[in-house]
């Protein structure tokens, strides 16, 4: 049998307030989901040194950058729209130099709502950083009263997000209100939501196995077929440690 393949999760946090202290957290569907593809998963909470991203990584196999708060439209140059709320500054700038390490390294990577987000603007890629006003026409993307809120999906067949749900009706859980502007260079567009927007991508780049959906499929909403994105991620990421160890014998 296979080894399993160690796969990080960056963490999420929250600062001190008033009585209640610090603390770095991670929504159990993640690791669930990838003990159930068959990995084993390893969280890493916000690091500051490059050096300690990279030693972490040099263990690592392949990497789920989870969702979250909306990143900071000022570390990327543009104005703050009223609508976001960021995620905590501790943890933009830890995934910040943790996916620019990833990227160098070419480590396997799966971005997840916001760090589906993040790959793409870490690569060249820009944002809309909100959809009721940047795309009117769009269907709602978000309920804040409604966490399990879904709405449709196209996929593009020959992508792996294509292989997990074929052809047919499909719906995914949605809870954003940022999405996917212009594309990264080196990556496709694998799914879309009826109305245009951007809910897949891909790495078309054959030294760098990337994906990342912009809905959840860890979430508590999630079918159990959404669950196989992560048996496909984990299964190509055990991949790639055997064709290593081929090279290296």
């Amino acid at each position: 049998m296979s080894a399993k393949p160690i796969i990080g999760l960056n963490a999420d946090f929250r600062a001190e307030h008033r009585n209640t202290p610090a603390y770095s957290f991670l929504a159990a569907g993640y690791y669930q989901s990838v003990i159930r593809a068959g990995g084993i998963p390893v969280v890493l909470p916000p690091l500051h040194e490059v050096e300690s991203i990279s030693g972490a990584l040099d263990v690592m196999h392949g990497f789920i950058m989870i969702g979250g708060g909306d990143l900071d439209p000022r570390n990327d140059g543009y104005v703050k729209h009223p609508s976001v709320r960021e995620m905590a500054a501790t943890r933009e700038k830890f995934d910040r130099l943790l996916v620019n390490e990833i990227s160098e390294r070419r480590l396997p990577v799966f971005g997840i709502g916001t760090g589906m987000q993040l790959l793409n603007v870490s690569q060249g890629g820009s944002l809309y950083y909100h959809i009721p006003e940047d795309l009117p026409a769009a269907v709602p993307h978000r309920d804040v009263h409604d966490m399990n809120h879904r709405h449709g999906l196209q996929v593009v067949s020959d992508s792996l997000i294509g292989n997990v749900y074929g052809e047919g009706e499909i719906r995914v859980s949605s809870r954003h209100h940022m999405a996917v502007d212009e594309l990264a260079a080196g990556f496709r567009v694998t799914a879309r939501c009826p109305d245009g927007v951007i809910e897949a991508i891909e790495s078309e780049m054959m030294d760098w196995f990337a994906i990342g959906t912009q809905f959840h499929p860890e979430s508590g909403a999630a079918s159990a077929l959404d669950v196989r994105i992560f048996e496909l991620f984990v299964d190509g990421v055990r991949e790639r440690m055997e064709n290593e160890l081929r090279l290296v014998a």
